[in-house]
């Protein structure tokens, strides 16, 4: 047998393999899709990962998580400023039970934001993977934001937490995410 038919066999037979593990549950980890950057799929797993960061959870429970006026929960819209047909994905964080929890990571659902209680932030790729400190990354212009920012200067430490968290998050950086509506200026 030539090499090339052994060459496709072999590919044939790993690709065939692989399918039965996904079909069985059973397929590596390393398998898995990584959700687009930015993704609502992405902003489900940021969620997630804020609820495990206790940073983020008890650090932010206290005046930060109550301050959500009337609709009891905070938004936080951000987005990829390389992608501007994207729409941004959105946070909602509540206070519940003494902890800053959130509630859902996903597609903009928001129509608008009070800026008294919500944030949006917004960053090059390059940048949301290297922020280093938040207030360097205001400073420098590399993290944009617009929201309450002296209640964000008195949480420095959970919001640097944050912003460290997002890198960590699993994705895949090939494209921007689906298009979709944005906030209104």
């Amino acid at each position: 047998m030539e090499r090339s038919h052994l060459v496709t066999g072999a590919a044939l037979f790993m690709a065939g393999a692989m399918g039965v593990a996904a079909a069985q549950g059973t397929a590596p980890a390393a398998m898995a899709a990584k959700p687009v950057f930015m993704s609502p799929q992405w902003a489900t797993q940021l969620c997630t990962a804020w609820n495990r960061t206790p940073q983020l959870t008890k650090g932010l429970g206290g005046g930060w998580a109550q301050n959500t006026g009337a609709k009891r929960y905070k938004i936080i819209t951000l987005s990829d400023s390389i992608c501007k047909v994207s729409a941004p994905i959105e946070l909602k964080i509540a206070p519940k039970n003494g902890l800053a929890e959130c509630i859902y990571g996903g597609a903009l659902t928001a129509t608008s934001l009070d800026y008294s209680h919500d944030y949006s932030m917004w960053a090059t790729t390059a940048n949301w993977m290297d922020m280093g400190s938040p207030m360097t990354a205001m400073m420098f212009g590399r993290l944009n934001f617009k929201g309450p920012k002296l209640e964000a200067m008195r949480n420095m430490g959970p919001f640097g937490g944050f912003l460290h968290l997002v890198p960590t998050v699993p994705a895949s950086f090939k494209y921007c995410p689906p298009k979709g509506p944005g906030l209104p200026n």
